[in-house]
Formats: structure tokens, C-alpha cells, sequence
């Protein structure tokens, strides 16, 4: 059966145009979408068979085997010719004026679908699930291998068609679908930082750190608000200076211990005795200490010091 100088087989509808970009029929809204201007002969083909709509088709390169699915938008091609988004013509391998296979197809509609955008720019857009609704809204199907742009704040992010199903081409007018994101073709992963080799000798310790000296209250000298001086003078804390001292002195007092090493035992004994104490095994016998204490004088008194009394001096008279 022919029409108009096509052929058209059957019930279905089913031809072959030179295809050309939208800029040619100056239409560059059709840029945004998947959908295609062909000739009039086609809406009357279209209008006297039994099809489903929306009108979907199934767009074929007959040199390349290449596949792919697209909705129609106005039918006023010249006749022959048909007019594509220029992506479309990219997925298809086709030039300007080649050939290209045209049927009408039933597609399921979907129920998932796997998006991967080329660049990771575009997971740097503010809302990226936004504008891909938006720009989805311009698609009627999705065919898995193609790859469909999205135009945003004019510049152009390629996106590829992992996986759908319930097909390889799927219906997405009125249908709630499942839209999942896989990692950008240029994604690369973070590095892993390089653990430390480790070797046979052991860190260097690091030395012990010097406490710091603590808060001693009260350490200076006491004095009186009358100014008189103390009684009980404080205790002075030993330094370095006098502890030296101190260690002469002792080492003083042991040398001479010492030197008077060769010395009688008599003398041991007298200065036993002296103490008041008996030693067994001396010849001499032990001296009266009693009386030794009795004839040693006594340390001479200090005069206490005359304690403060208030109002103490002479008495004077206003009347003179």
C-alpha cells in the first residue's frame, strides 16, 4: 500500500527520511527533548490506523545498527524529510541528510531507570534533582545506551542511560519511576593515605619533662605591725648553700673523729662515763656525776622583756 509516493505496509506505520538537526527548521526548543517534526503524510498514515498513543517510534541507522526511541512533536517536515535534536543524531552516528528508519512502537512504562552524568559538574548544581525533573518533563521515553542532554544556566551536561527497566526502552509520560545515580565518568576516589613503614629502630624517647615548682603560701619573712621584733623566729628553709655548709661541718667533725682514732682507750671510756653511763670491763671506776652537775654554773638569766603598757606616761592638765 502507498501513500502520497510512500510506502506504508500494512498496519503499521513504518518509512524512511533524510533526517537534519532542529536548526535547520529554526525549532531549537526540540533541543531539550526527544521529540521529532516530520511531514505531514505521516499524520494522516498515523490518523487512519489503530495506534496507541502517545505516538512513540523507534528510530533505526540501517548502516550502523544503531538504536534508538523518540515521541513526535508537529508534523510540518517537507515530505521526505525529517527533522531530530542533534544529540539524538550523535547517538544514532548520523549526518546531515543520511538515512533513518522510522516505525512505531508500543514501550512499557517504566518503573526504574540509572543515570550517569559524564562530568561530576553536574553534582555540583545546587539542585540537580530539580532540573533533571524539569528537563525530563521534555522526554516522553529513555532508551538504555543513549546518552541525553540537559541544558542548565547555559552550558550542556551529558547524561547516559545505564539501566531501565521493565526494558531496554521504557515509557516515562505519567508513570512514577525509580531514578537512581551512578558515579560520574570522570569520578575518580580518594587515595588512601600510605600507612608508615615501619622500621627496626625504636622512636627516640623523649626526655622527661621538668615538673614546674609549685605555689608555696607564705614562704617570706613574718614581722610585727608594732614593730618589735619576734620571739620565735620562723623556721628558715635549708639551701643549697647551707646544706653545703652543714656537709663540711659533718665531714669536719668525722675526719677529727678520725684523726683521734689511734687515741687511748681510756679516753673512750672517760667520755663514756661522762654520760652517765656504766661501762663493764673498765679499770677505772666511774666518777660522781651528781656532783659534776652541782659544780657546772648555771647559764646566766636573760631579762625578760618589759611587756607594752597602754597610757603609761606622765600625766599633763588643759588648765596649765
Amino acid at each position: 500500500m502507498y501513500f502520497d509516493g510512500y510506502g506504508y505496509h500494512g498496519t503499521s506505520f513504518e518509512q524512511t527520511y533524510r533526517c537534519y538537526p532542529a536548526s535547520f527548521i529554526d525549532k531549537a526548543q526540540i533541543e531539550n527533548g526527544d521529540k521529532v517534526i516530520m511531514p505531514p503524510s505521516a499524520l494522516d498514515r498515523l490518523a487512519s490506523l489503530h495506534i496507541d498513543y502517545p505516538m512513540l517510534f523507534e528510530l533505526r541507522n540501517a548502516a550502523t545498527e544503531r538504536l534508538s526511541h523518540c515521541g513526535v512533536l508537529e508534523f510540518i517536515a517537507e515530505e521526505g524529510m525529517i527533522y531530530m535534536p542533534y544529540w539524538m543524531m550523535e547517538n544514532l552516528l548520523l549526518q546531515e541528510g543520511d538515512f533513518v528508519r522510522v516505525k512505531n512502537v508500543t514501550i512499557p512504562k517504566g518503573t526504574y531507570v540509572k543515570l550517569q552524568p559524564h562530568t561530576k559538574d553536574f553534582l555540583d548544581i545546587s539542585n540537580p534533582k530539580a532540573i533533571l525533573e524539569t528537563t525530563l518533563r521534555n522526554f516522553s521515553c529513555l532508551t538504555t545506551g543513549d546518552s541525553i542532554m540537559v541544558a542548565y544556566n547555559n552550558k550542556k551536561y551529558y547524561i547516559d542511560i545505564v539501566e531501565s527497566k521493565p526494558s531496554h526502552a521504557i515509557s516515562i509520560i505519567e508513570t512514577d519511576c525509580e531514578v537512581d545515580f551512578a558515579p560520574p565518568l570522570d569520578y575518580k576516589e580518594p587515595e588512601k593515605p600510605a600507612r608508615p613503614i615501619p622500621t627496626g629502630k625504636a622512636p627516640a624517647e623523649e626526655p622527661p619533662a621538668e615538673p614546674e615548682p609549685k605555689f608555696n603560701p607564705f614562704t617570706g619573712p613574718a614581722r610585727r605591725l608594732d614593730g618589735k621584733p619576734l620571739k620565735m623566729q620562723p623556721p628558715q628553709q635549708p639551701t643549697a648553700s647551707s646544706g653545703g655548709s652543714q656537709d663540711k661541718r659533718s665531714n669536719a667533725v668525722s675526719s677529727g673523729a678520725g684523726a683521734g682514732a689511734p687515741s687511748s682507750s681510756s679516753s673512750q671510756s672517760t667520755n663514756r662515763q661522762s654520760q652517765g653511763k656504766l661501762v663493764f670491763g673498765s679499770k677505772e671506776t666511774p666518777k660522781d656525776t651528781s656532783k659534776e652537775k652541782a659544780n657546772k654554773p648555771e647559764p646566766p638569766k636573760t631579762d625578760e622583756e618589759p611587756k607594752f603598757q597602754a597610757f603609761s606616761g606622765k600625766k599633763y592638765s588643759l588648765k596649765g
